[in-house]
C-alpha cells in the first residue's frame, strides 16, 4: 500500500446493528467538511450480493441509486444528504464486489501463479477498493462505514484491512465505534457491559477504538464515561454522547457540543481551517414549522415486517418531503397508508380528503396496485395534490386511460404482460435482460437528461430547460398514447431528448398532479430541496388552506 496523505476513519457497531452508524458518518463527514475539509464517505456491506438492487426493501431498506448508476445501500443517500455531494459506485462496497473480484483476478492469472488465500488476498482487495474510492472523491478525510456489528462472522474481513491500514500507516487511520448502553426497565440505570465487551471485541481483532459515541435513550452522564474509560482504556473526553433524538438532522449539534471534529482533527494533527454551521443549524430551526403542520400521505407495500412499520423502504421519499416543507417553514407529519386495504376497503378512499397532499412512490410487481390506481383516481377527481414517484407515474397514466380515456383493459405489462392495452411496457433493451433472468444491475440505472416542457407546472418548479435526474425502472410509457392523453389534458411535460422517452406527465388544470419516471428524492438535499417537491409542498399548503376555508363555511 503506498503512501497517502488521505486520513481514514473506520466507523464500526457494537452490541446490535440499527444504531444508526450511517447518520452517524454522515454527521461526522457533516462537520469535518464544515471545518474546510473535502471529506467522502463509503458504505462496507457484509452481504454476498454484488449490490443492494436485489435485497428485498422491507428487510434491507431503500435501495439508493447513485449517478453512475450502483444500486446501492440507502447510507450512500444519507451521506449525500450531509454531505451535499453526488457520490459514485467506488463509495459502496459488498463482499460479493470483494470474492468476484478477487476471482476474476484469479482467474486472469494477476496474482503469478500464487495460491490465492482469505488473507492476505481479500482483505488486500478491501484495502485496494478504500483507497480508490478516496482518490476518485479526492477525499482528505475518508469515511468508511463498516455494516454490521463487531464479532460478526461477516465483517472480519473488513476489520482485518483496517487494522492492516492503521499498521501501515500509524497516525493516519482512526476507528471510531458507535455503541449501545441500555436502560433495563427493572433496573432504571444506563449500563456499560454491552460496550465494554463490544470493546473487547474489537480489541480481539486487533483494534483499539479512538471513541466511542454512545447511543442510547439518555444522554451519558459523567460516572458512565468514568465507567467506559476505565474498562476501555480510553479518556472521558473520548466517550461521546449521543442520546436518541427525534430529528437525525440535530445530531450534528449535538456531536458539535462535544467538540467531536476538533478531538478528530487534534489526533490527525490536523489544522481547525474554518468553522461553519450556520446554514445548517437555521434548516434545524425551520423544521420546527413556524406556519404550521402539512400532513402528508404515502401510499406503499414495503411498511410491513411482522408487527412493526419499517418507514426505511422508503426513506429518500420522507426526507425529500421534509426538506421541501422545512425550506417553507411548514413542520409535516407522514401518515403510512396502505395500498392493499384500499382493494379490500373501496370506502376507505374518503380517508384522502384529510391529507394535504399524497405521495404514491415506486415499487415492483401486482401486489397493492388496484389499490394505487384508485387512490391516484380519487386525487385526480378530488383535485388533492399528488406526486407519482417512478411506478406511481405509471400507475397514474393506467388509471387516466382507464378512466378518462375509456380504455378498460389499460395496464402495464409488469402485472398484465397479455394486456392489449399496454400504456406502460419494456424498454426495449430490457426485453432479452428479463428473459435470460439477467436481472441484477441491468435496469436503466443512474443520470439521464430530461428536456422540460415550457408552460408546465414543472418548468415552474425548475426554473431552467434541461435537467439530469436519477433512474431505476425496466418499464415506460409508450409513446403511442402521448397525443390522446395530450388532448385530453395529461400533458407530456419533459421528455429524453435522445430516445424520446416521456420522463414527466402532469395534468392540467389540477392544483398538483405530477408524475416522474425518475427518482427526484434521491437528489433531494437538506439545505437544497428538490424543485418538485417544493412544488408539490407549495400545493399541499394550498390546499391546506382551501380546506380550512371549506370548513369554516360549513360551520
Amino acid at each position: 500500500m503506498p503512501k497517502t496523505s488521505t486520513k481514514y476513519i473506520f466507523v464500526v457497531g457494537g452490541v446490535l446493528s440499527g444504531l444508526g452508524k450511517g447518520i452517524a458518518v454522515s454527521s461526522i463527514g457533516l462537520l469535518l467538511k464544515g471545518r474546510g475539509y473535502r471529506v467522502s464517505a463509503m458504505k462496507i456491506d457484509p452481504y454476498l450480493n454484488v449490490d443492494a438492487g436485489t435485497m428485498n426493501p422491507t428487510e434491507h431498506g431503500e435501495v439508493f441509486v447513485t449517478s453512475d448508476g450502483l444500486e446501492t445501500d440507502q447510507d450512500i443517500g444519507n451521506y449525500e444528504r450531509f454531505l451535499d455531494r453526488d457520490l459514485t459506485r467506488h463509495s459502496y462496497m459488498t463482499t460479493g464486489q470483494v470474492y468476484l473480484s478477487v476471482i476474476e483476478r484469479e482467474r486472469a492469472l494477476q496474482y503469478k501463479g500464487k495460491c490465492v488465500e482469505a488473507v492476505p488476498h481479500v482483505p488486500e482487495e478491501v484495502i485496494r477498493r478504500i483507497t480508490t474510492a478516496a482518490r476518485v472523491n479526492r477525499a482528505e478525510i475518508q469515511l468508511v462505514e463498516i455494516g454490521g456489528t463487531v464479532g460478526e462472522y461477516q465483517n472480519m474481513i473488513y476489520l482485518e484491512a483496517a487494522r492492516m491500514m492503521h499498521l501501515r500507516h500509524p497516525g493516519q487511520v482512526q476507528f471510531i465505534l458507535l455503541s449501545y448502553l441500555p436502560i433495563p426497565g427493572q433496573l432504571g440505570e444506563m449500563k456499560t457491559k454491552p460496550t465494554q465487551y463490544a470493546v473487547r471485541t474489537l480489541n480481539a481483532a486487533g483494534i483499539q477504538p479512538d471513541f466511542i459515541l454512545g447511543r442510547g435513550a439518555l444522554p451519558l452522564d459523567h460516572p458512565r464515561k468514568e465507567k467506559l474509560s476505565i474498562n476501555c482504556n480510553m479518556r472521558p473526553t473520548d466517550i461521546i454522547s449521543a442520546p436518541d433524538v427525534k430529528n437525525i438532522y440535530t445530531i450534528p449539534i449535538n456531536y458539535e457540543r462535544e467538540r467531536l471534529a476538533e478531538k478528530i482533527l487534534e489526533k490527525f494533527h490536523l489544522p481547525l481551517r474554518q468553522r461553519d454551521l450556520k446554514t445548517w443549524r437555521a434548516m434545524v430551526r425551520r423544521s420546527a414549522g413556524r406556519k404550521g403542520t402539512l400532513t402528508i400521505g404515502i401510499v406503499g407495500k414495503y411498511f410491513a415486517s411482522g408487527t412493526f412499520t419499517l418507514a426505511d423502504s422508503y426513506i429518500s421519499v420522507i426526507e425529500a418531503i421534509k426538506h421541501a416543507a422545512w425550506s417553507r417553514n411548514y413542520a409535516v407529519k407522514i401518515d403510512w397508508l396502505e395500498a392493499e386495504r384500499y382493494e379490500r376497503q373501496p370506502s376507505a378512499l374518503r380517508e384522502l380528503e384529510q391529507y394535504d397532499g399524497v405521495v404514491v412512490p415506486g415499487g415492483f410487481g401486482s401486489r397493492g396496485v388496484e389499490g394505487k390506481i384508485a387512490v391516484i383516481q380519487y386525487l385526480r377527481t378530488h383535485r388533492i395534490p399528488f406526486f407519482g414517484l417512478c411506478y406511481g407515474m405509471q400507475l397514474a397514466a393506467v388509471e387516466f386511460a382507464r378512466h378518462v380515456l375509456r380504455l378498460r383493459e389499460a395496464h402495464t405489462t409488469e402485472v398484465r404482460p397479455k394486456t392489449k392495452t399496454a400504456v406502460i411496457d419494456l424498454l426495449p433493451e430490457q426485453e432479452h435482460l428479463l428473459r435470460e433472468h439477467h436481472l441484477g444491475g441491468s435496469m436503466r440505472l443512474g443520470n439521464y437528461p430530461c428536456r422540460i416542457t415550457a408552460g408546465t407546472k414543472t418548468a415552474q418548479a425548475y426554473k431552467q430547460r434541461t435537467i439530469q435526474e436519477r433512474h431505476r425502472h425496466r418499464y415506460e410509457f409508450q409513446n403511442a398514447f402521448r397525443t390522446t392523453f395530450e388532448e385530453h389534458g395529461f400533458l407530456v411535460a419533459g421528455v429524453e431528448p435522445t430516445r424520446n422517452l416521456v420522463e414527466i406527465l402532469e395534468l392540467r388544470d389540477h392544483p398538483w398532479f405530477v408524475g416522474t419516471q425518475f427518482h427526484p428524492e434521491l437528489l433531494s438535499r437538506p439545505l437544497r430541496p428538490h424543485p418538485l417537491f417544493v412544488g408539490f409542498i407549495t400545493s399541499a399548503a394550498k390546499q391546506q388552506r382551501r380546506t380550512a376555508v371549506v370548513r369554516r363555511h360549513r360551520k
